[in-house]
């Protein structure tokens, strides 16, 4: 169970990174391109809610989004080991 939440985390660092590189690639034209995802961006990376807000640095949000996605995984896998002790 823990290296599925440990898989969970990770994959939220690398979503968030994933957005990092992909706002500095497209950076000259970033304002109409990232506003066409921003629903995207904020459903998968909700550290970027607060960053739209606030300064967050890259690292902060890196970190942030793991640990969102630690607990997002630990309440599934929570679910799901109780669905498969209920059958």
């Amino acid at each position: 169970m823990k290296y599925r939440i440990a898989m969970w985390a990770i994959a939220g660092f690398l979503l968030a990174g994933f957005w990092a590189l992909f706002a500095m690639a497209i950076f000259p034209s970033a304002a109409e391109r990232m506003h066409d995802l921003w629903t995207v961006v904020c459903i998968t990376c909700p550290v970027a809610i607060m960053g739209k807000h606030y300064p967050i640095s890259l690292y902060v949000a890196l970190v942030a989004n793991a640990v969102t996605y630690g607990f997002i995984g630990l309440a599934i896998e929570a679910l799901r080991k109780q669905l498969h002790q209920a059958r």
